[in-house]
Formats: structure tokens, C-alpha cells, sequence
């Protein structure tokens, strides 16, 4: 369930009539426990808890209905309870039906309401559905709880109205919910008067049956797109005379109205019930624009982002500096005054913008300086000088478009009450103006220079409608010549093998007339190519965003180099971090955010974030684009190992059809002789068997043993499949391998060498990479990676946490699993010269997580490393060895792995720039 489904269930349940008994399990339900869930903890085999009418769910909650008047005591006892401890609740809770309290055990937070009002308190219980509590929800649910009455609405409408769903109706019934989003913050906000017009003449103009609901909200519709002076001849009736005259193109144009059910009537007037006051438009915007998409409309609700996360780009962006120039100036007027005319002039521009809320985030923040800067002054209550129309999008989709204008549009509304006053805000508010400042289009094919150009404040092409001329107009001109552009966002990620042939189209255009190999990157390259490109034209910064995978493996020195090839140097970066929405168990993408500017920047910002959440700032040199506080330098493949290790080889690839390849029960439903089993057949193993610990063996026969292996039926019966597999193939050179069909068709060892082995793919949620060490006679299949007859303190290598943090940036990912590589991961990794009792204490390390895993058989490698059940003994077999490694690298360990890899790209800028005579240098930027 998500935050938009929860808060409906919670409040469906605050609506039925009280039930002690069965209050905690429909409680427990409405937050996404599953049915068998439910039945166990009623049946009492899984309810421990020690109340009377308690249950306990472990490592959740703790709750109790009670007899009237007893919710204090109840709670204390819940509190008290061993039960609570032992079962690590993390909430406890109690209500007789009429109050309801509640605590957050972790944070000490209490919250204590009328039953019926349980719902105004939904985002408190949001951990309870592995939802993590963001403070706007939790504090103001109205975004949300508008968000799911809108929805309804819109699915009933569109039921009775399939016409309005076709594709060329589908943006007069998203323009239709544009302008009750307006009507329902306008009755509530003092645009209209009286408070809820809109709602209470929907009420008493419309019947119950709802036959003529659409013909009075289109009635009202024309009237506020009617002036005052031309009513008359309009024959508006008096009913609507009350309503104002919006202009903006809001009410313009067609004014029909989907026909209305009595359940649409119902969920209308439940919507306007509402008290819209509260809305926040960074909030509400972001939730809303699923309503009107099909594909999204599941995911309701997820695609609000927090206004912390939305801080991270825009504060080291533009705001921290526009902060810091106004605390510098103090109260001196006239560097205050420069100050207010430099924002005045700024644009924030979003090519990715959704719903608006960057652009609505960035306008709050900038008013919020500039009426600081008008208290200092002693000018409070002046008119703002930033235009809503410095702040541009584009976006693909038109009701997410609409929205984001009517969002700015409602933030422009209460900051003018916040910081002017109710009155003036009133005064200036209508009729709104027709320009058009959002283009709707696809913003990896428009000119951003028109879009937003660098200059002016006006809109060149304003027409008379803000909402409803052609979206994609995209000349928009300015008038304030010499202001800053700062281009934001969170454009779409879209991995290289989840792109539709369109995105590919799009990614080709972008990248055309350049050198770069773009069908790997991901979608979002697309916008630092283009804000890369409009910052080469004018003064400008941009910061996005992405998914890591842009900051890792192939991805960088196939893009980097084309960034940042002119004027742009990365001036601040957050490191990975989890980018989570409002899903329930939803761990949400690792992204990182990224800021680019002129290369004028003497110290770079570098923001880390730890396990806890905890951000550290660190003031840096260089910022490199693995994001390493380090030179900026790309990691390419190496033929050679640039530290002299052992080579590690692509494993056996059979090419056979499988027919080489036997389990334990082929082997011995086939009855193979064991003369011949010793002889001629090996262990094998790829990534998959041995990670899962199967056995699987394969024929592995000598050119000179051919005729003595045939003599056996079983085998001679393989080796002709093989045969007739590769005869058959369409490939040439598979073709030519059916001579020899005993023969792998690629092979990389003799069969007798100890092998140790190092899986291609390997799961992002595993803290070490799980290198094997197999007796000699093991063979590998090329689904994974060897080192043969290699000492042993290789493996310890492999197996730390160094080398994990190294493969995982230099590498990169196959969709979210990482993807190892001998040429780029191993061959470039950076070690020290190793003195023989290094490696001494090295192969210990080794063989002691070699004995803790064999102490846990049969346990497999999947087992042993899943993060959550690790044993305790393999895991200090591996902290032991990082200790060691470590102390090699630097004398102590390492604090995090932001320090690991700075302290491996030194090593690797040292290695590449004096390369010995048979190793290749390394590729560094020009």
C-alpha cells in the first residue's frame, strides 16, 4: 500500500462504529498487513502480548482497546509492558473509541486526538507500513488526503464519460481538474467569498441525483471567465454573479463539463469538504499528477519528493550563496538592495519539471530571503520582484504541465499573504496573467535557449490564456538582461536496457554530433548533455538528480569527458544516497545529486551521507566524476595488471548446446563408469552454481583420449549432440568447432590448476565480493572470472571491502546487480608494493574466511552472504581481513568509503601518470 491507500483505509475505519475487539486488526490492515497476517495474530500464535484486548505484532506495535476513560492508564501499561521490550515495538497505542493515544517509542513522540479524528494522524503510523515518516505528510495530510478524493473523483468521472478518456479528449478532462483544483483553493484561501461557495452552490444549484451537476459547474466555469461588465449580455444567472473573474486562460475556451453520477457528485463534494488552506503545492503537485496517467495512477501518491531532498540540489545550487551574501551584508541598505535586484533577475529553470515542485521549492525559498531582506530595509509588506515567470519547465506531459503552473500560481498566492498580508494579497491576485511560462514538450528535442532564454522576464508569446494555448510553444523572451540561470531537477533515469525505442531516438539526438557512445547511458545523460550545452552559451549552472550508475563503470568515460570539455568543472556532489518515496516497503533508487558551474570554483563542496542518514560536508580541491574528492581522471580498461598481480581470465565457455555439461543425477541415470567419471569429468562451475552451491560436472577430454572416452556409450552419445548443435549453428565460427566436439569451444586453463573463482555478476546488496578457492582439477565456465595457481592473498584482496567499493565505481551495474571485470575492475585496481609478510598476513585472512564459511556447511555462499544472516564468525573473518589490508594502505582503516576510494584514485592518478614500460597509461582528461 502507499501513503494515498492508507490514509483512506485509516479513514474508512475512524467512520464505522467503534469495535474493541476487532479495532486492532482492522487498524493493523489498513496499514497493508496481509490477511494470513491478520488471521495469526487473532488466532493468538503470533499475539504475545500481555494487555487485556492488547496485541502485539513484534517489531511493530503494541496496542490495546480499552474500557471508556481508561486510554491514560492503558498506555502506560502498554508502555511497561516486558512484552513491548522484549517484542521491540516501535509504536504503542490505546483508545476507548472516543480518544486515541499513542506514542512513537523510538522518537518519545506523543500524539493524543478524538478517534474519529485518527486519520488527521495517519503519517504518525506511516513506519508501520515501511513507509519512513516525512515530516510534511505527517504534519499536514491534507496533500494527501486530497490526492486520493481527487482520484476517485476522476475514476468515477471517466467511467460514466469514456469519451473524456480517448486520446483527444484526455487534456480537456485533465484541464478540467485543473480548474477545480483552483476553485476548491480558491474558496478556502479568500479569493472567492464566502468561504466554500464553490462547494455550497454545487449543493444547493445541483440535485441530488446529480442529473444537472455538470451543467452547473460549466454555469460557474463561464462566469469566471466572464468580466463583470459583460455578464449581463452572457445571461449569467445571479447564482453565479459571486464568483470573480479569472482570466488566465484558466476558464477560457470550452466550458463543458463531464456528466456527473450521483457517486461523482458525492466524491466532488467530499473533495471540497476538504480544507484546501492547508495545501502545499510542492506536495500536492508532485502526488496529483499520477490522477491522469493510466500507467502511474497505481503508484498513486509516490511521486512526492521531500522538500530536504529538493534542498540538496537547489541550496548548494544557487540559495546557500544567495543566503550568505545577505547574511555578509547585515543591514546595509545598499548591498541589501543589489542583492534583492541580482534575484530578481535569476531564473530557475527545471527541463524535467513534472508538477512543478523544484520550481515552486526554489520560489518559496527566494521569497522567504527577499522579505528578509525587506525587514532589514524596513520595506515589510513590499511587492515581490521576482516574477513567477523566471521560473521555467518543460515537461512531456500536459496535466503534470498545468499543474505546475497552477502550483506556482498558489505558492505566489501565499507567500503574498505570508509576507504582504491577506489584503494586499487579495487586491493583486485577479485577474491572473495569460502568460505561459511551462512548455510542454520533449525536452530532449527542444532549443532550451528559446525555452529559456538567457535574458528578459516577460513571455514574448502570451496570448490570453495561461492554461489552454498550445502547450508547446516553446519562444519565450525576457527583458532582464544579465541574470544568473540555474538549471535543477530530477529527469527521468531510465536504465540503457529499459529504454523504448523513442528514448533511444531521443538519446541519439541529443548525442549526434558528438563522439560519444551513447547506447549505453542512461536516459538522464541526455539532460546533462543538453545543460551542459546551454551553459557553454550563457552564465549558468545546473545540478541534477541521477541514478549512481551515471557516476559509475562505462558510463563516465564514455560521458564525462564530453561534459566537461569546456568551461564546467562539478562543484558540489551528495554521494549515493536512497531517494525514497512514499511506498510501502519501498527502499527507493540510490541516486546522487551532481552540481556543475564554471571552472572558477577554488573549493568544491562534497556531501556524504552515512548508514544513519547523517550528512557530512567536506571542503575539497577537485571533485572528479566518480564523484572522489580526486583529479579528474577515467578509469579505462587495461590488458595489463597496472600493480603486477596475477592475471585473471575470462572462464571456459563450452559453446555446446549444454551437452557437455551433466548434473549429479544425469551422471548417474546415464551409468557412466567411475573409470571413466575420474577421467574424464570435471567439477565445473559458473557464477550461479557456485554461489547457490550446485554441483554440476563436464566432460573434459584430451585430444589423445578421444577414441578411449567414445568406447563409453553415454559419452560418445554427448559428444554427437555437440556436434550436430554446432553443425547446425548459423554462426561460422561455432560451425568450425564441430570437428572437435570433446573440445570447449573457448578455453582458459588445463584442468588441473587451483582455481580461484570470482562470480561476473554480483548481487549489490552483498557487502563483500564471495571469491571462491577450489582444489586443482576445477574448471570455470565463462560466467565467471579466474585466477589459476594464484597464492592465496589474492583472494583476501578480492574479498575486501576496498576492492568492492572499487569494482562498484569503476565497474558499474548490470541493472541493479554489480558487473565485475578482469580488464577494467582488476587490472586497474591500485595496490602497494607488498613485502612478503603482507602477504603472509594476507593469506591468513584468507584462509580464516575460508574456515568460517566451511564452519557453517552446508550453507552456501548465498546464505553465508546475505547481509541480514551473516554468521558472526564470517564476518569478523572479513573485518579482520580489511584491518589488515587497510593497515597496508594507510597505517589505520579507512573512516567510510568516500576516504577508501579517494585514497585508491591517488594511487591510480600515481600509477597511470608513470606507467612502467610494459604497462598501458592510464586515459586522463585533456
Amino acid at each position: 500500500m502507499n501513503a494515498v491507500e492508507i490514509e483512506e483505509a485509516v479513514s474508512a475505519l475512524a467512520e464505522k462504529p467503534f469495535d474493541p475487539a476487532g479495532f486492532p486488526f482492522a487498524f493493523l490492515e489498513a496499514f497493508g498487513n496481509k490477511e494470513t497476517t491478520i488471521k495469526r495474530l487473532r488466532s493468538g500464535a503470533s499475539n504475545a502480548s500481555d494487555i487485556d484486548g492488547g496485541v502485539l505484532q513484534r517489531n511493530n506495535i503494541h496496542l490495546a482497546a480499552c474500557k471508556p476513560g481508561a486510554v491514560g492508564a492503558t498506555l502506560t501499561a502498554l508502555r511497561e509492558s516486558q512484552r513491548t521490550i522484549s517484542g521491540k515495538a516501535k509504536f504503542i497505542l490505546a483508545t476507548d473509541g472516543a480518544t486515541l493515544e499513542a506514542e512513537d517509542l523510538g522518537s518519545g513522540e506523543i500524539i493524543a486526538s478524538d478517534y474519529r479524528d485518527i486519520a488527521e494522524h495517519f503519517g504518525f503510523f506511516l513506519p508501520l507500513a515501511g513507509i519512513s515518516t516525512v515530516k510534511e505528510i505527517k504534519n499536514n495530510p491534507i496533500d494527501v488526503k486530497a490526492t486520493g478524493r481527487l482520484n476517485k473523483l476522476y475514476v468515477e468521472l471517466l467511467k460514466d464519460n469514456t469519451d473524456w478518456s480517448a486520446a483527444d479528449r484526455r487534456h480537456d478532462m485533465n484541464h478540467f481538474m485543473a480548474r477545480l483544483i483552483f476553485c476548491f483553493f480558491a474558496e478556502d484561501t479568500g479569493i472567492f467569498q464566502p468561504a466554500k461557495i464553490f462547494t455550497k452552490t454545487v449543493t444547493q444549484m445541483s440535485d441530488s441525483q446529480a442529473g444537472n451537476t455538470h451543467e452547473v459547474v460549466s454555469t460557474l466555469f463561464r462566469a469566471m471567465n466572464t468580466k463583470g461588465a459583460d455578464r449581463a449580455n452572457a445571461n449569467t444567472p445571479r447564482w453565479a454573479d459571486a464568483f470573480p473573474y479569472v482570466n488566465g486562460g484558466l476558464f477560457s475556451g470550452s466550458a463543458e463539463v463531464p456528466r456527473f453520477s450521483r457517486i461523482a457528485r458525492s466524491y466532488l463534494l467530499r473533495v471540497g469538504d476538504l480544507n484546501w488552506r492547508e495545501i502545499n503545492p510542492d506536495i500536492f503537485g508532485s502526488m496529483i499528477q499520477a490522477v491522469a496517467d493510466d500507467e502511474e495512477r497505481g503508484a498513486l501518491g509516490l511521486h512526492y519528493t521531500s522538500v530536504p531532498n529538493i534542498l540538496k540540489v537547489l541550496n548548494p545550487l544557487f540559495l546557500d550563496d544567495l543566503r550568505s551574501q545577505m547574511e555578509a551584508a547585515g543591514d546595509n541598505a545598499r548591498t541589501l538592495l543589489n542583492l534583492r535586484k541580482r534575484m530578481s533577475k535569476i531564473r530557475v529553470f527545471d527541463p524535467a519539471c513534472g508538477s512543478g515542485n523544484f520550481l515552486v521549492i526554489a520560489y518559496k525559498q527566494m521569497r522567504a530571503i527577499e522579505a528578509e531582506i525587506n525587514r532589514r530595509r524596513g520595506e515589510e509588506g513590499r511587492k515581490t520582484e521576482i516574477p513567477l515567470t523566471n521560473f521555467r519547465g518543460i515537461e512531456l506531459r500536459d496535466f503534470p504541465a498545468e499543474i505546475a503552473r497552477l502550483a506556482l500560481i498558489i505558492a505566489e498566492y501565499q507567500c503574498d499573504v505570508l509576507y504582504r498580508g491577506q489584503q494586499e494579497a487579495l487586491a493583486e491576485f485577479l485577474p491572473l496573467d495569460a502568460m505561459n511560462w511551462i512548455t510542454c514538450g520533449n525536452a530532449l528535442r527542444l532549443d532550451w535557449l528559446s525555452v529559456c532564454r538567457p535574458y528578459g522576464s516577460g513571455v514574448k508569446f502570451a496570448a490570453d490564456d495561461l492554461f489552454h494555448t498550445p502547450l508547446d510553444q516553446a519562444q519565450i523572451d525576457f527583458e532582464n538582461e544579465g541574470g544568473e540561470t540555474y538549471i535543477c531537477g530530477n529527469p527521468p533515469y531510465k536504465g540503457s536496457q529499459s529504454q523504448d525505442v523513442a528514448q533511444k531516438n531521443d538519446l541519439e539526438a541529443v548525442f549526434a554530433k558528438t563522439k560519444v557512445n551513447w547506447k549505453g547511458l542512461d536516459y538522464v545523460a541526455g539532460w546533462f548533455a543538453k545543460a551542459a550545452e546551454y551553459c557553454t552559451h550563457t552564465n549558468a549552472s545546473f545540478a541534477f538528480v541521477s541514478t549512481n550508475s551515471i557516476c559509475q563503470g562505462r558510463s563516465v568515460p564514455s560521458l564525462w569527458p564530453y561534459i566537461m570539455r569546456s568551461k564546467l568543472e562539478i562543484a558540489f556532489a551528495h554521494t549515493s544516497f536512497k531517494w525514497a518515496n512514499l511506498a510501502s516497503k519501498n527502499a527507493g533508487v540510490i541516486v546522487v545529486v551532481v552540481g556543475l558551474s564554471s571552472r572558477n570554483n577554488s573549493v568544491k563542496r562534497l556531501f556524504v551521507t552515512d548508514e544513519s542518514g547523517m550528512i557530512e560536508t567536506r571542503l575539497v580541491k577537485y571533485i572528479n566524476a566518480y564523484l572522489v574528492a580526486a583529479p579528474e581522471i577515467y578509469v579505462e580498461v587495461e590488458t595489463e595488471n597496472l600493480s603486477g598481480l596475477d592475471v585473471m581470465a575470462f572462464g571456459n565457455m563450452p559453446i555446446d548446446g549444454g551437452y557437455l555439461s551433466f548434473t549429479r543425477g544425469e551422471i548417474d541415470a546415464a551409468k557412466i563408469d567411475a573409470v571413466f567419471q575420474a577421467r574424464f569429468m570435471k567439477k565445473i562451475y559458473g557464477a550461479a552454481e557456485y554461489i547457490r552451491g550446485q554441483s554440476r560436472y563436464c566432460l573434459w577430454i584430451n585430444d589423445r583420449d578421444v577414441d578411449l572416452a567414445c568406447s563409453e556409450p553415454a559419452i560418445q552419445q554427448r559428444l554427437d549432440q555437440v556436434r550436430r548443435f554446432r553443425e547446425e549453428s548459423k554462426r561460422p565460427a561455432t560451425q568450425e568447432l564441430s570437428d572437435a566436439p570433446h573440445r570447449f569451444g573457448w578455453i582458459s586453463q588445463t584442468g588441473e590448476e587451483i582455481v580461484t573463482i570470482i562470480p561476473r555478476i554480483l548481487s549489490e546488496r552483498r557487502e563483500y565480493i564471495p571469491a571462491g578457492h577450489e582444489p586443482a582439477g576445477t574448471l570455470t565456465t565463462d560466467q565467471a572470472y579466474a585466477l589459476y595457481n594464484a597464492p592465496l592473498w589474492n583472494m583476501a584482496l578480492i574479498s575486501s571491502r576496498l576492492h568492492l567499493v572499487w569494482i562498484a565505481t569503476v565497474c558499474g551495474k548490470l541493472k541493479t546487480d554489480l558487473r565485475y571485470s578482469n580488464t577494467l575492475g582488476w587490472n586497474t585496481f591500485p595496490v602497494p608494493k607488498l613485502t612478503d609478510q603482507n602477504k603472509a598476513d594476507l593469506t591468513h585472512c584468507a584462509e580464516n574466511i575460508l574456515l568460517a564459511r566451511e564452519a557453517h556447511f552446508p550453507a552456501t555462499i548465498a546464505d553465508l552472504y546475505d547481509p541480514e544472516d551473516m554468521p558472526d564468525d564470517l564476518r569478523r573473518a572479513h573485518e579482520e581481513n580489511d584491518e589488515v589490508l587497510e593497515r597496508i594502505y594507510i597505517g589505520r582503516r579507512f573512516r567510510n568509503d568516500t576516504e577508501r576510494l579517494e585514497k585508491l584514485f591517488d594511487l591510480y592518478t600515481r600509477m597511470t601518470a608513470t606507467p612502467s614500460p610494459t604497462i598501458k597509461k592510464g586515459r586522463k582528461a585533456a
